[in-house]
């Protein structure tokens, strides 16, 4: 939905310097210098994984704070942040974060309209970039449990190719795309899937699982993909140095320690591509582990964590727009970052979404001549509602990305398309004023029922949207068609039971 603002031209320009506390993504503006190098000095860079597992609350939140500070590292993928992720980054001084994919930062953090979600930009310095992808891939059926329990090596293959390809290849397909624009990457996360390296030949019967050698189809993706495994780079020998990650011995947990007695293995990792050689890896965990090289007692998670250290070559910043929240209340200020690699911007001009950037524009501010900055653009007056950010150059659009405002202490919002459908009937879902984060979901239950303590019947992921829609239908996860009945569905947060907003609708029988 476009709704056109109140035109209203401000005197905040991109020479004013903003560095905020809560900031998310990005905080300076600046000129760039004309005598960048053109193939800049290797920097070091901490690069790590850290399950915290359900938000980092079952043994201690600050335990968790802890272990990320003893790993030394300068960004770190989150997983099962659950909603914690703005905490965990106040809680460690470091102002940059980002909730769309779970990522805490010391460095400045770039979320680029044409990343889809996959990666974000991590800025070493003015003007220069690597990029970091985070994932994690489906938990079950878990290989190693099937190779425990006797499956064929073919079986687990099979599984692995349905279950977890398809969800890293999109994260493949955009890492080549920038190391070939000369930027690195780094893909990291809980991949819920063994490293081949750890189960070649000389590692069958090292662990009751790995009863033959398999080629784990996901980690040989991945390095065909030109990704190194830093770690196994560091440590060759998985018999010497086995560097297991999950599962980690935390603390009993009444009714949430199901995994001790699995399979333990190497799933959490970290890859580099491009101009990035590893040059130390270390795994955080539990004391008297052997492959433990930092501690933290009692260790608050169900997974170790993984600190490697690059020497890494940045890539250029490519010319972009980006804003820092993509979701924002009216009156409060809107920091667009932009940045043009070939030459000064002239200015960046706000529009109702799908709008012309000259013919629509709702605000507009100059540069100043600078090639790299942050704008505020003051919202005083503005109507809710989508709009776009657009980088020009003269009448030329360089770039643009969307962003969304909502009254001040607005909520989510969320409808069906009808208030009742016919047994085997597609129920069609729309939200609004979503905060976008990595894991908010959509989950159909009996009408009412407390999603803490009930069971989901089906659900999807909402890919980290603001607004959107999607159908529940046979391609949903979870028995399909629902029978007649009363139902509620809602908008819950970040992989966890917190109620954003819920619609209800009933199921009848032809």
């Amino acid at each position: 939905m476009s709704r056109k603002g109140v035109a209203r031209r401000v005197a905040r320009t991109a020479a004013v310097a903003v560095l905020l506390s809560g900031s998310t993504l990005f905080a300076t503006a600046r000129a760039q210098s004309s005598s960048e190098p053109l193939r800049p000095e290797p920097v070091e860079l901490g690069v790590s994984t850290f399950n915290i597992e359900y938000g980092g609350a079952h043994v201690s939140f600050d335990k968790i704070v802890q272990a990320i500070r003893r790993g030394g590292a300068d960004v770190v993928g989150i997983e099962e942040g659950q909603g914690h992720i703005p905490r965990l980054a106040r809680a460690l001084g470091w102002p940059f974060f980002s909730t769309r994919l779970q990522i805490v930062s010391r460095l400045p953090l770039i979320d680029p309209p044409d990343a889809n979600g996959r990666y974000v930009f991590v800025e070493t310095s003015p003007g220069r970039v690597v990029a970091i992808e985070n994932v994690h891939l489906p938990s079950s059926p878990y290989g190693p449990g099937m190779a425990r329990r006797g499956s064929s090596r073919a079986e687990i293959v099979d599984v692995e190719r349905r279950v977890r390809l398809p969800e890293i290849r999109p994260f493949l397909r955009a890492g080549r795309a920038l190391v070939e624009q000369g930027i690195p990457v780094f893909l990291v996360g809980d991949f819920n899937s063994p490293s081949w390296r750890d189960w070649a030949p000389e590692m069958v019967g090292a662990r009751p699982q790995i009863r033959f050698p398999l080629r784990w189809p996901v980690s040989v993706a991945v390095e065909r993909s030109g990704f190194v495994d830093s770690y196994r780079d560091i440590y060759p020998d998985p018999a010497r140095d086995p560097g297991l990650t999950w599962w980690a011995d935390r603390p009993d947990v009444p009714g949430w320690d199901p995994w001790k007695g699995a399979p333990q293995d190497r799933i959490d990792l970290v890859y580099a591509a491009g101009r990035a050689e590893a040059t130390d890896s270390i795994i955080v965990g539990e004391r008297g582990v052997p492959w433990v090289d930092r501690s933290v007692r009692p260790w608050p998670t169900d997974h170790r964590g993984v600190v490697s250290t690059f020497s890494v070559r940045p890539g250029r910043t490519p010319t972009l727009v980006a804003v820092e929240r993509r979701l924002s209340d009216v009156g409060r200020d809107v920091l667009v970052r932009f940045h043009a690699s070939q030459a000064p911007a002239g200015a960046v001009a706000v529009v109702p979404a799908g709008g012309d950037p000259i013919a629509d524009q709702v605000a507009v501010l100059t540069t100043g001549g600078a090639a790299d900055g942050t704008l505020a653009f003051v919202t005083d007056g503005w109507t809710p509602g989508s709009y776009e950010a657009v980088l020009l150059d003269g009448n030329a659009e360089l770039s643009r990305i969307a962003f969304w405002l909502q009254e001040p202490g607005g909520d989510p919002s969320l409808e069906t398309s009808a208030p009742t459908y016919a047994e085997g009937e597609p129920i069609g879902v729309t939200w609004r004023s979503a905060p976008g984060q990595r894991w908010d979901w959509i989950g159909v239950y009996k009408r009412g029922r407390d999603p803490r303590v009930a069971w989901y019947l089906l659900w999807l992921y909402t890919g980290a949207t603001v607004e959107g829609q999607a159908t529940l239908d046979a391609s949903s996860y979870g028995p399909w068609p629902l029978e007649a009945g009363r139902y509620s569905v809602y908008l819950l947060a970040d992989d966890g039971y917190k109620l954003l907003a819920r619609a209800d609708f009933e199921v009848v029988a032809p």
